[in-house]
């Protein structure tokens, strides 16, 4: 068997159970009601396996309606054992039994996470004892020493429950943290990335610019131009761009055009499904557009997720040839 802190805790409880209705069987002194003094000793031992072992798997806090039979017997048990005794035993070492083992019950009840409950248990548990015994009487006889486990137990599950909060808290910020260095090596990687495009895509030229000292052919200009245009769109909305939105705006760039594409956050966050859906449309409209000046933006928006805007080489900049709004949602068909 594994053995835990609560497997420990348990075993002790219910020795010590033991250990008290073994001492209640040892009469010195005859009783006068025995079946009484019997049923009292076996509903200690109920009671307390009842409340050990009651709901333990889904919880650790004792069920009320359990709490109440529990407090309702450590009332019940110390005035049945006084009620089975003559007077001259209510002292004896046998009789006093109750006294610790309804000390080990609150010690429970308090385990279980109901320390009001266990303190009443342990008032109605001095009261008894107090008005059979006597209280000077009580307390030499172990109430001192069910009072004190009662604190023990008290500070144990506070300072317990105090841990338990702070090992939540750091199991959260280490969550965190090893969230933010996830992102952080994402990111890495992504500028990683990029810089190996960029210089996939602008190496080449670059390359022959230095080699001509910049008196380029007229299509290697033309390659430059879309080179620098490809490493702009990158930089500032690849996250827009798929394949076919790049080659069609590539196209128009080899026409003559000047495309402007722009991210500003307006598709962070969508999932992975609309971000293709929103990329897959912008291609088809770049694939059939045929202005001179396109500008392709992604604002944040509660509504849009990409507006498009074309104009003609010599149109003024209120004349609009091209308009086309992408929705973060889908339109439903009425």
């Amino acid at each position: 068997m594994r053995l835990t802190v609560r497997t420990v805790v348990t075993l002790l409880a219910l020795g010590f159970a033991v250990y008290f209705a073994s001492r209640a069987l040892w009469w010195t002194i005859p009783p006068t009601e025995p079946v009484l003094l019997i049923a009292a000793i076996l509903l200690f031992l109920a009671v307390v396996v009842f409340a050990v072992a009651i709901d333990v798997r889904r919880s650790r806090r004792l069920p009320l309606p359990a709490t109440l039979v529990v407090v309702a017997a450590s009332a019940l048990i110390p005035n049945m054992v006084n009620l089975a005794l003559p007077a001259e035993a209510l002292r004896a070492p046998f009789a006093t039994w109750y006294i610790g083992g309804v000390g080990i019950l609150c010690v429970v009840i308090a385990v279980r996470q109901r320390l009001i409950a266990a303190w009443v248990a342990l008032g109605l548990l001095t009261l008894s004892a107090g008005l059979w015994l006597g209280f000077a009487d009580a307390l030499s006889l172990g109430l001192v020493g069910s009072i004190v486990w009662m604190v023990i137990a008290h500070l144990l599950v506070t300072f317990w429950a105090r841990a338990v909060q702070d090992t939540e808290r750091l199991a959260g910020i280490q969550q965190a943290s090893s969230a933010w260095h996830a992102t952080q090596q994402v990111r890495q990687r992504e500028r990683r990335l990029r810089v190996q495009y960029a210089l996939a895509v602008a190496g080449p030229s670059l390359a022959r610019v230095i080699e001509t000292r910049g008196d380029l052919l007229p299509e290697e200009r033309v390659e430059a131009r879309v080179a620098e245009g490809r490493l702009r769109d990158e930089i500032r909305g690849s996250n827009l761009l798929n394949e076919q939105a790049r080659a069609a705006i590539e196209r128009l760039r080899r026409h003559g055009a000047t495309v402007t594409v722009f991210d500003e956050g307006g598709l962070e966050d969508l999932d992975e499904v609309q971000r293709e859906r929103v990329r897959t449309e912008l291609a088809q409209v770049m694939q059939a557009a045929s202005s001179a000046r396109i500008i392709i933006r992604a604002p944040r928006d509660a509504q849009l997720a990409v507006t498009v805007v074309g104009r003609s080489a010599l149109a003024d900049e209120d004349s609009v040839e091209l308009w086309h709004e992408i929705r973060r949602d889908v339109p439903i068909d009425s």
